[in-house]
């Protein structure tokens, strides 16, 4: 598959009291995509400064800003920003500093040389540039989380709760999805195994926040997943 047939890339950028980095997340987005890309960011009802600085960057024609009325969760922002994507490609990018936009020439490689749906940017792999060392805990439930999803989609995932998925808009427009949370994860990556969509996994370099620094996924959230897997799991 060559790059020139996929035209048009959509950044969608889910936001919730990002004050700190929204602004600097979006100039290195910019930095690092042509100009045939679109960027929408959905704001989850912040009650920082993220709405005012988004704003100010919107102006931009590139930008589209999508403000929400309430605060639903990250999988409701990107149910929005899915209705209103053009791109062939969908990139998901959160909109703090733990995932490096430079990384998505990486991304896109699979598409191009492969005919891939569906690529994750994992954390394990190796190969990135650099990794926080962080979180033990955090790297052990993921570690689970994604064990747990290989054994019911029959994949061999090394970093499911990745937060970098690039999706073929045609294969991401064929699931409909129903989490408005961080649930989001396990039920994209299940309902598009089930349709036997082409995977294909990247090594990504990661700097992962503290809770200091405005980490937000816990341990409810894991339990959540846990659920999710054998929800979508079992049913069509």
């Amino acid at each position: 598959m060559t790059k020139s047939e996929y035209p048009k890339i959509t950044i969608i950028i889910p936001c919730y009291n990002e004050e700190r980095t929204i602004e600097n997340v979006i100039s290195q987005v910019e930095l690092n995509i042509s100009q045939n890309t679109e960027i929408i960011v959905i704001d989850d009802f912040s009650s920082d400064g993220s709405v005012e600085i988004l704003k100010n960057i919107a102006n931009s024609n590139r930008i589209k800003l999508i403000e929400k009325k309430l605060n639903e969760g990250k999988g409701s922002c990107i149910h929005t920003g899915l209705e209103q994507a053009k791109g062939d490609i969908i990139i998901i990018q959160d909109a703090d500093l733990e995932y490096s936009p430079n990384d998505y020439r990486k991304l896109l490689i699979p598409f191009e040389q492969a005919n891939a749906d569906v690529v994750y940017g994992s954390r394990f792999l190796g190969g990135g540039k650099y990794v926080r060392v962080h979180f033990f805990w955090h790297y052990l439930a993921n570690k689970i989380l994604t064990f747990l999803c290989n054994l019911f989609t029959n994949l061999n995932m090394t970093d499911m709760e990745t937060g970098y998925k690039v999706f073929k808009r045609s294969a991401i427009e064929k699931i409909n999805l129903k989490e408005k949370s961080f649930g989001f994860e396990p039920e994209v990556t299940i309902k598009l195994a089930k349709k036997k969509y082409k995977f294909f996994e990247v090594p990504i370099s990661y700097n992962g926040r503290s809770y200091e620094e405005g980490k937000k996924i816990g341990l409810k959230d894991a339990f959540i997943a846990v659920f999710c897997i054998i929800k979508y799991s079992l049913i069509s």
